[in-house]
This record gives C-alpha cells, structure tokens and sequence, in this order.
C-alpha cells in the first residue's frame, strides 16, 4: 500500500472516530440532517485555509453542537479547530484550486473533497438532498451509514469470527501435540499461520465497525476482545518457532507484514503462506521441520521473555528443551534451581496435558 494512501487511511481513522455516535460533532451533525439545511465543515485551520477562504465572519466560539446547528442554517462554511473545541469561522466561501481532480458532481461534495486534498485536514459534507454525510480525508471519501446496518454487518463478522476462532484453536492445539511429538510438517505450520492471519483481518474489520459505531459498539468491542485476546502474541510466537537459520536478517514483524500484504486469494493457499514464512518454496508442505519452543515456553507461567530466549538460544530446538534435565537447564544464564523446576514442571504438565486433549 502506497505510504499516501496509507496515510489518509488513518487520518480517516482519526476522523470516524470524531464523529462517531456519542461525539458532539456526530450530535451536530445528526441535528443538521434532521433540519435538512446541509453543511460544509472544515476540521483545522492554518495558512493553507486562510488562502482559500474568503467572506464569512470570526467567531472563536466554543464548539458545541447546538452552535454548529444554527450556524449551518447560513450558506457558506464552517471552520472549526483541529481540536474540536473552538468554531473559529462560519459563513465561509471556500474557493479551491479548481485544477484539482475531483470525481463529485455536487458542489458542495466537489468543493469538500478538492479542499481536503489542497489542505490536508478533513472535510465533512452535509447534503441537503441527500440526506447523507460524508467525510473526506485527503483522498478518500467516506459516507457515514446508519447505526442499525454497521451493527448488522458487524454482528455478522463477529460470527465469522466466533467460527474462525474456533478453527483456529483447533489447529493450533493440533500443532502444539505434534510439537511434542516432534511429527510437525511445514503444511501445519502454514495452516496455523493462515488461520492467525485470517482472524486478525476479521478482528481488524470488526474494529473498523466499533470506531465508527462510538459509544453504540461497547458491547460488540468488550466481545472482540474477548475473542483474539493473544492472538497476536500467537502470530509472533509461531514466526519466531519456525525462521529459518539462513533468514536470520529478516524479522518476525518483517515476515507479519509479508503474510498480511498477501492477497485473500493467496492466503487460502497453505503453499503461499509457507514461501512466505520461508519454509521452502512452498512446494514440499510435507517437510519435516523442528520448533525452536516459543510456543510452548510463552505457556510455563511467571517465565520472562529474557529467559525465554536464552533457553531457545542455549538448546536450539523444543526436543532437546523436552529432554533437558534441571541440572541442564540450570547451566542457562538466569535459571536456577527453582526455575529450572519450574520449566522442568510446567513443559511435563504442557506435554502431558497436550497429548491428552489430542488421543483422548
């Protein structure tokens, strides 16, 4: 994605969020629709707006939506501060480059959507005919819907999610058995990462519903919490299992980054996620390959990160960490006695309890 666009993107983030049910902004905006008076509103004020703006009058008030209200019944703009907290000019005409590329028909949509362009602050169009509101950051647009069909869509992808979720949990308790059993093959690997990296993009739509939604997706944001709570840690642990010794310069976030630029197409496919994480090209899914111990290491309680990876950097491999007594264990930098029972302990009772849940 273009750096840009990506950009615009979260400044778009940034926007929705403002005007999110429950915002003064959203309360001013709702009572402008219902007055059918339509509006044009600039968020931010600088030099770039100062030269496009002409008429109007100073007013360096307090923001509130009543104020907004009444002030959208005149034609002209409303000017009011990054912040949200001042409306500092109102009854503005706003003149444009007019050579700016622009693909809306209306005059107060083409007018919003080249000003946000030339200034880079967001605009908000407010059409009278229309009865619809939309924001423009840079160069998106973006029409704000009603509460009742965000919340439909955001239902459905929750129980997709819910669904997702649970296959994920499926495989990954399979992987963390056949860890154990040292039978891991690079198609598990691939389908444990697919699955992490297809919940994160339900979970990242889903919150894309709660911003817009404001104080209307408390509920449903408390519910996807609940669902990928370690779902990321899960992403990271499983790249850092699996990186393959000769891809040393390239880093977990790295690869994360790889894996969320594939296409939905491509993620359905084990082989494309595989080449991704560098397990081969892709073509032999059924590879034996060997987990450093990450996963099952993050699962021994009151273990620190730090001695984490000294144990992973000392034993190379999950087997030989298995197979390690407490007097081998010991022999790591930062683990003494007490530790080294406790991760003696605690890998027993994770192998024991993992081979359980998966012949039982």
């Amino acid at each position: 994605m273009p750096a840009e666009r990506s950009d615009d993107l979260l400044r778009l983030r940034e926007t929705l969020a403002s005007i999110a049910p429950g915002t003064s902004l959203r309360d001013g905006l709702e009572r402008i629709l219902r007055g059918r008076t339509g509006a044009l509103i600039v968020i931010g004020q600088d030099e770039r707006v100062d030269e496009i703006s002409t008429g109007g009058f100073d007013l360096d008030v307090p923001f509130t939506a009543t104020g907004l209200r009444e002030l959208a019944k005149m034609d002209g703009a409303i000017i009011v501060d990054a912040g949200l907290t001042r409306i500092v000019r109102a009854a503005v005409h706003l003149m444009p480059d007019h050579t700016i590329p622009s693909e809306e028909t209306g005059t107060r949509h083409r007018t919003a959507d080249r000003v946000a362009r030339q200034t880079g602050f967001p605009v908000i169009s407010v059409s009278q005919s229309m009865q619809i509101i939309a924001a423009y950051v840079g160069s998106t647009r973006h029409v704000l819907e009603d509460v009742g069909q965000i919340l439909s869509r955001a239902n459905q992808a929750l129980a997709t999610l819910e669904r997702y979720k649970l296959r994920l949990d499926e495989v990954s308790s399979t992987l963390s058995a056949l860890e154990i059993e040292d039978l891991v093959t690079v198609r598990d690997v691939a389908v444990v990462a697919q699955r992490l990296e297809m919940v994160t993009r339900i979970a990242r739509e889903i919150e894309d519903y709660v911003l817009e939604l404001g104080t209307d997706g408390r509920l449903l944001s408390l519910q996807l919490e609940e669902l990928i709570t370690g779902v990321d840690t899960e992403r990271e642990l499983v790249v850092r299992d699996y990186l393959p010794a000769g891809r040393k310069a390239s880093t977990p976030e790295e690869l994360l980054q790889q894996l969320e630029a594939l296409s939905p197409t491509a993620l359905v496919d084990p082989a494309a996620t595989a080449k991704v994480l560098g397990l081969g090209n892709g073509e032999h899914l059924d590879g034996a390959v060997a987990p450093r111990g990450y996963r099952l290491l993050a699962k021994v309680p009151r273990l620190p990160p730090t001695v984490v990876d000294r144990l992973v950097d000392h034993f190379g491999t999950l087997q030989k960490l298995l197979s390690a007594g407490i007097d081998d264990l010991q022999a790591v930098e930062g683990v003494g006695e007490l530790r080294a029972r406790s991760v003696r302990e605690g890998l027993s009772r994770l192998a024991e309890s993992t081979i359980l849940e998966r012949y039982v």
